[in-house]
C-alpha cells in the first residue's frame, strides 16, 4: 500500500544509486520516554522555562505541558480562524521571545482564512497562568500562497536575536510558480528579520540582499522546496535545513550562519542531481551534506543538534526523522562540513508512526512528536553510559 502523502512530498519510489556515508559505531543505546499523549496533530514544540513546554496543534490550539502534565484548556485557541483544508495548512510554527519583565511575545506562523501564510505577534503573560487572546495579535508579515501545500513552517530566534522563518516554494509539482530560483520572492526561502528594530520589523543590515537590489531584503537563503523544519546549532554556528523533496531525494543542508545568500538549487536540482534541467551543473549550487534516496521514507522532518547532558556520546549529532515510516536517524558533521557518521536508531526506537516535529526541552534534551498526538523525549537506555 502506498504511503500517505506527507508534508510536501510524494509517495516513496525506488532506491537511487547514491553514495552514502559509512555508518558509525557510537556505543550508546536509546529509548523513548513518553511525556504525554492526547495532543491533536502536534506540529511545533518550544521550551519555556524549567520543564514547561508549549506545543502547537495544527488545528490552531497552543497547549501547555507543565510538570509532565498536559493542561486541558489551551493557552490560545485559533480554531476557526485558520485555513486547514490541506494537511499542510493550519498552525505551522511558534517561537517565544521571553523578556526580563512579565510580558513576552509569541510569534505564530499559520495559514490565514485566505490561504496565505501569516506571521502574527501576540503579547503573552510570561507566567503562563492565563489564556492569551487572539484578537490582540499584530500581523507582522503575510506571504501570499498560490497553492495549498509547501507552506514551510520552521521558525526560531537565532543566537543573533533575529527571527528566522522558513517558507515553502508555493506548492505544485516542480515549482510551477517559479519561486525557487527567484530571490525576490519569499517563497522557497529562509528569511531573517529584526522584530525589535521597527514595526512590523526591520532588516538586519548583514542580510545578503539588505538593499533589495539582487533579492528581497528579508531573504537569507533560497532555492528550497519545503523546508518544514530547520535549526541552528549555536556552538558551531551552523544552520541545519531539512528540505522535503519531490520524487527522488530528501536532503539535509548544513551551512554556517555567515553563509547568507546561499542558493540550494531547487528546482534546477533535487538533492545531488539535476531536476528541471537535465544538463545542469549542480556545482553552481550549495550541495546537501546528506541526500536520502526515496526508499523507506516519504518526507524528511528535521530535528536539532543534540547538546544535552544525558547522552554525551551523541553531542553534536543532528537528529531527523521521516513522516510516513516514522524512523529516527542522526548524523554527525565534522569540522570540514562533511558527514562523518550516520546512525539509524530503528533497532532502539522502532518506527513510531507519523513524525510531525522535533523539539528541545529546557535542559537541551531532544523531543519528538507524532501525528497521533504522542510526545516523547529521547533518552539513554538504562545500563548504558550517559544514563
Amino acid at each position: 500500500m502506498a504511503a500517505p502523502i506527507g508534508p510536501g512530498t510524494t509517495a516513496p519510489v525506488a532506491d537511487q544509486d547514491v553514495p552514502q556515508p559509512v555508518t558509525g559505531n557510537t556505543q550508546v543505546r536509546l529509548r523513548l520516554e513518553r511525556i504525554v499523549a492526547g495532543l491533536e496533530e502536534p506540529v511545533a514544540i518550544t521550551a519555556v522555562d524549567g520543564d514547561r513546554l508549549l506545543v502547537a496543534e495544527r488545528n490552531g490550539r497552543i497547549r501547555l505541558i507543565e510538570d509532565g502534565q498536559l493542561r486541558e484548556d489551551p493557552l490560545v485557541d485559533l480554531t476557526g480562524r485558520l485555513a486547514t483544508d490541506s494537511n499542510e495548512q493550519g498552525l505551522l510554527g511558534i517561537a517565544l521571545q521571553e523578556r526580563p519583565w512579565s510580558e513576552g511575545r509569541l510569534f505564530v506562523l499559520s495559514t490565514d482564512p485566505n490561504g496565505n501564510v501569516q506571521l502574527v505577534e501576540y503579547p503573552v503573560d510570561a507566567t503562563l497562568t492565563k489564556p492569551w487572546f487572539p484578537l490582540r495579535g499584530r500581523v507582522v508579515m503575510t506571504v501570499r500562497q498560490p497553492h495549498k501545500n509547501h507552506q514551510g513552517g520552521g521558525m526560531l530566534f537565532g543566537p543573533d536575536g533575529y527571527l528566522w522563518v522558513s517558507f515553502g516554494d508555493g506548492g505544485g509539482i516542480g515549482d510551477p510558480f517559479g519561486n525557487g530560483q527567484d530571490p525576490h520572492s519569499l517563497l522557497g526561502t529562509i528569511v531573517r528579520i529584526d522584530v525589535d528594530g521597527a514595526r512590523p520589523y526591520a532588516i538586519p543590515p548583514d542580510n545578503p540582499f539588505a538593499d533589495g537590489n539582487a533579492g528581497a531584503p528579508e531573504v537569507w537563503a533560497y532555492g528550497l522546496r519545503n523546508p518544514w523544519r530547520f535549526s541552528i546549532d549555536e556552538p558551531t554556528g551552523r544552520v541545519y535545513i531539512a528540505d522535503v523533496g519531490q520524487y527522488d531525494f530528501e536532503e539535509i543542508d548544513v551551512v554556517p550562519t555567515t553563509a547568507g545568500g546561499a542558493n540550494f538549487g531547487w528546482p534546477v536540482v533535487e538533492g545531488p542531481q539535476c531536476f528541471t534541467d537535465p544538463g545542469c551543473d549542480p556545482g553552481r549550487f550549495v550541495a546537501p551534506v546528506h541526500a536520502l534516496a526515496h526508499e523507506n521514507l516519504c518526507a524528511i522532518v528535521g530535528g536539532g543538534v543534540y547538546r544535552g547532558d544525558r547522552i554525551p556520546e551523541l553531542a553534536g549529532h543532528y537528529f531527523y526523522g521521516d513522516f510516513c515510516v516514522g524512523w529516527i536517524r542522526s548524523l554527525l558533521v565534522d569540522e570540514r562540513g562533511a558527514v562523518a557518521e550516520v546512525r539509524d536508531w530503528t533497532d532502539d526506537l522502532g518506527t513510531i508512526g507519523m513524525i510531525t516535529t522535533f523539539g528541545v526541552d529546557g535542559s537541551g534534551e531532544l523531543l519528538v512528536a507524532t501525528m497521533d498526538g504522542e510526545l516523547f523525549r529521547i533518552v539513554p537506555e538504562r545500563g548504558t553510559s550517559g544514563s
